[in-house]
């Protein structure tokens, strides 16, 4: 969607929020930098910005990573991007290539700027001399298609003394298509309102959109103000300066003065939105944001609308009408989305309407199985050397202290916590959990943790559990199934549904080959029952391929040459990998009765009575 369509639509009607907010990220030089950033953009999803925007890197692999990571942006992280695109030293070739990625990609938003000049002080070797050129190449090329954004610099522009001139500029760049305006840093607001005067003086009427640079450290703070060239109040220097050895005081009192500055900005007329520059950080922005309450103002205007699906809907334009994915990959989108990426059409009502007959090969996969290196995998997790170890992992992860594991990419969600002690209590015992989901009856789609859709609403869940146990151990718990199925045949509805599959393929089930069991499911005012989560069998299989390979990669990273451990400790966790691989089964089971609540499954897998691990 246009970031100017948006931002018509979240602030008109009678009572609009008082502001809502946007944030920049830059392109990191290694690739741990940048899923390390997709994880904190991921989390940042959650404060509800009407867009992120990405720079551009001119040159070499840089500029092929920003359109990667807008791709991802929108594709995988169903946030709203604008890509910066730069013409300095850019040749049109270049620039088609960039447009056509991020219109493949469903982007619709630029950020169009001419870019530092050569170093050397030569001219440029571009193909577009100015921004405004670029502006309406990109109009010429492709329409209407993008909103497009250029750059305004409220305290003049290092390259040219003469205000008017700067005003003249801007303008040629509304007048070239520009839909709206995102400023430099600045802190002197003041001469920004008076800034604003002007251009609406000489006809410019798109939103100008501030550019707010949080201040983290006093140095940082020196740094980009010199850096940017722009004027740092009086009382500002007077409030940090006593403090500028103390990065915790510095970070609270530029928290309160970037916080009063905003205000301002707000009361002033012309702003009604904030565009942060993050840094590729988030505790500052987030400081800034919740002094102003505008993460709760946002919520409680509903501006943004709440969760769509339960799982985080794609903005690639052909998986618009996407409604159901199966519930294996619940914690690993980056996965699922680069397994289905060539499929022509996506589930949408049904599972099997319109379902690609498979799923992409691993070994073919853009992504990589594992996203973090060598050398964060063993901070993150180290080399467990026992089942126990293992086990030990998973329930650090449970408890909090674990943001990630191999098989999930990112920390354990609040929808855990109705179950996250009898889900140690099955890895304390052998059983090692890679997914699960609680039981819900008629939870209300407002609510906060369980909830989606449609106001007004209800969802549904049958409790799910996924889980790895000894191959000596599943047939007992499989008898156990059919026992108490057997059981429930006579009593009740009950009906527990089962797999369980080895590394080899063999698969034990109790379904038939066509069922498609919907574990979640919603029913809304004057719409059809939606079923956006399921369970079958060909995409399980799939699944066991990615999860049985997510091990051996594990081990193959930690001994390669890139991880610095005692080899002994080395040898011993590849050996456990491959015991675990060959030994163990994935299992996953459905309670069908979703009024049962969540101990029924547990219970059955209790009455084992299976040794605790230490």
């Amino acid at each position: 969607m246009k970031i100017s369509e948006k931002l018509s639509q979240a602030h008109r009607g009678s009572k609009p929020p008082p502001a809502t907010f946007s944030f920049e990220f830059f392109v990191p030089k290694t690739s741990q930098g940048v899923q390390n950033l997709y994880d904190r953009m991921d989390r940042m999803y959650d404060l509800n910005p009407i867009f992120i925007d990405i720079t551009w890197n001119a040159g070499g692999r840089s500029s092929t990573l920003t359109n990667e990571m807008v791709y991802t942006a929108q594709s995988t992280l169903g946030l709203e991007t604008c890509m910066h695109l730069t013409c300095t030293n850019m040749k049109v070739e270049l620039i088609d290539e960039a447009l056509e990625k991020a219109y493949k990609s469903g982007c619709q938003n630029i950020l169009a700027l001419r870019g530092d000049p050569p170093l050397d002080g030569s001219e440029s070797t571009g193909d577009f001399k100015y921004a405004k050129d670029l502006i309406k190449y990109i109009h010429k090329k492709y329409g209407n298609h993008f909103n497009i954004g250029v750059a305004g610099y409220p305290e003049g522009h290092p390259e040219e003394e003469d205000e008017q001139k700067t005003l003249q500029y801007l303008k040629e760049k509304c007048d070239a298509g520009a839909d709206f305006i995102i400023t430099q840093m600045f802190y002197d607001v003041e001469n920004f309102v008076s800034w604003c005067s002007k251009l609406r003086k000489i006809g410019v009427d798109i939103p100008i959109i501030p550019g707010i640079m949080p201040i983290s450290t006093y140095a940082a703070f020196i740094r980009r103000a010199k850096w940017s060239e722009i004027v740092i109040p009086q009382h500002f220097l007077d409030a940090l300066d006593p403090i500028k050895d103390d990065d915790f005081l510095v970070r609270e009192r530029g928290t309160e003065l970037v916080s009063e500055m905003c205000n301002k900005l707000l009361q002033s007329g012309y702003v009604n939105h904030l565009h942060f520059y993050t840094m590729n950080l988030e505790k500052a922005t987030v400081m800034i944001l919740e002094k102003l309450n505008l993460i709760e103002a946002i919520k409680s205007h509903d501006v943004v609308g709440g969760s769509e699906l339960p799982w985080r809907k794609s903005l690639h334009p052909e998986r618009s009408k996407e409604s159901i994915r199966p519930i294996f990959w619940q914690h690993r989108k980056y996965s699922y989305i680069s397994r289905t990426a060539t499929w022509d059409e996506f589930p949408n009502g049904r599972w099997g309407d319109s379902r690609s007959p498979a799923f992409g090969d691993i070994d073919l996969c853009a992504s990589e199985l594992l996203r973090q290196s060598p050398k964060k995998a063993f901070e993150l997790w180290g080399l467990p050397q026992s089942l126990a170890d293992l086990s030990g992992i998973i329930i650090n992860y449970l408890k909090g202290d674990l943001k990630s594991l191999p098989w999930s990419d990112g920390p354990v969600g609040d929808d855990t916590r109705v179950i996250v002690d009898d889900l140690i209590y099955l890895n304390q015992h052998g059983f090692f959990t890679m997914n699960s989901q609680p039981a819900l009856n008629a939870v209300k789609s407002s609510e906060k943790v369980f909830g989606w859709g449609p106001k007004n609403g209800y969802v549904y869940q049958k409790q799910y559990l996924e889980f790895f146990c000894h191959k000596d151990v599943v047939s007992k718990l499989l008898d156990q199934v059919e026992e108490f199925n057997i059981k429930g045949a006579e009593s009740s509805s009950a009906f527990i549904s089962y797999y369980a599959v080895d590394k080899d393929g063999n698969l034990s089930t109790n379904c038939k080959d066509d069922d498609i069991n919907a574990v979640t499911w919603g029913v809304f005012p004057g719409e059809e029952i939606l079923q956006p989560t399921i369970v079958e069998k060909t995409s399980f299989l799939a699944w066991k391929d990615e999860v049985y390979r997510l091990f051996t990669e594990w081990a193959k990273i930690a001994s390669s040459n890139l991880v610095e451990a005692d080899q002994t400790q080395v040898n011993e966790f590849v050996r456990l990998m491959k015991k675990f691989g060959d030994e163990f089964v994935l299992c996953n089971l459905v309670n069908n009765d979703f009024v049962d609540g969540n101990s029924t499954l547990f219970d059955l897998i209790k009455r084992l009575n299976v040794n605790d691990l230490n």
